[in-house]
């Protein structure tokens, strides 16, 4: 590790702990005697996402995050379980690579079904693009059989 101060390459680590989720090391340059701090934490892969119009992008959490939020506004639901919702759709998507917005979705409203029915149709009604109200009122109709 290169010192920042005067460019010396060979540091010494005086300190090694975890800490926030990343390896924090304390570090001592021999050449000038000036300390420092480096943070060390894995480089993940990136996870494309394949969308409806053929494209790909790269999975974005808070995206997903922002559009659950959406869904469950001024509902009984903490932002652990949104949380919660959107760790397992980027645990599922790392794990195969890539992901579709269908899967995504399929997902998300799987998880909505049991943490909260009105959620569950807001978050339906953006990402399923309902044609018109027939489809709608299926959705509402199967929660009210569930």
């Amino acid at each position: 590790m290169r010192c920042p101060y005067c460019d010396f390459e060979d540091t010494k680590v005086v300190d090694s702990r975890f800490s926030e989720g990343k390896q924090r090391r304390r570090r001592i340059c021999p050449e000038c005697g000036k300390r420092f701090t480096t943070y060390e934490t894995v480089d993940m892969p990136v996870v494309m996402v394949h969308k409806k119009n053929n494209t790909y992008e790269a999975f974005d959490k808070h995206k997903l995050i922002r559009g659950l939020s959406f869904a469950v506004k001024k509902r009984p639901v903490s932002g652990t379980a949104i949380m919660e919702i959107a760790d397992y759709i980027e645990a599922a998507a790392m794990q195969e690579g890539q992901i579709s917005t269908a899967e995504i979705s399929d997902i998300a409203l799987d998880r909505l079904k049991t943490l909260d029915k009105v959620a569950y149709v807001r978050f339906a009604s953006v990402n399923k693009e309902f044609d018109d109200i027939e489809r709608f009122l299926e959705i509402v109709d199967s929660l009210k059989t569930d």
